[in-house]
């Protein structure tokens, strides 16, 4: 499926600044696709699609993981979780991607896992430091994206459970597994 199909079937499910976001993300994934010698068609179909589950109804998310056997540990976590996975599920059944690279890449957008492949990376990544993000040290996070993958991933994951303890907001597992895998 071509870019401009894509975007035009997932604008009406987020709102525009989620939009937005998503062309920032295709935009980084692509240029990081391009420095890593990565699939840069890849690269955008997954950054186009990661968050085509957004804004989808959590119980109606629920029900795709019970119904269709998800990881049931995805359970009681709520979108922020669920929209990953989900998302994964709506790329191959909905719109016909088959490349398990790229829906791994969906699937794992949010928590990341050990082992990530290098489109996985580049999609958690260019999540978090597209051109819209506006954190503190988000900065830091582009120029490691820059200079090398893993060390970007390991800020990147780094920062991501540090957010959630600092919030006070449950880790899910996949993160935590993440994290202890770079910096091993």
């Amino acid at each position: 499926m071509e870019r401009s199909e894509l975007l035009n079937r997932i604008k009406s499910r987020m709102p525009e600044k989620r939009y937005i976001h998503t062309i920032g993300v295709m935009e980084t994934a692509i240029q990081l696709a391009e420095l890593y010698g990565a699939d840069v068609k890849a690269a955008e179909t997954a950054a186009i699609l990661h968050d085509v589950a957004k804004y989808a109804d959590e119980d109606w998310m629920e029900n795709i993981v019970k119904e269709h056997g998800l990881d049931s540990r995805l359970l009681n976590w709520g979108p922020e979780i669920l929209h990953g996975p989900v998302g994964a599920w709506i790329a191959e059944h909905e719109f016909h991607i088959s490349n398990e690279d790229i829906l791994n890449a969906i699937r794992f957008h949010t928590t990341g896992r050990a082992g990530m492949s290098k489109l996985e990376k580049i999609i958690y990544i260019a999540d978090m430091i597209e051109p819209n993000r506006s954190f503190d040290g988000v900065e830091k996070l582009r120029n490691k994206a820059q200079q090398d993958l893993n060390q970007a991933m390991c800020a990147c994951i780094r920062h991501s459970i540090a957010f959630l303890v600092h919030t006070k907001q449950p880790i899910f597992p996949d993160s935590i597994e993440c994290y202890n895998h770079y910096y091993k």
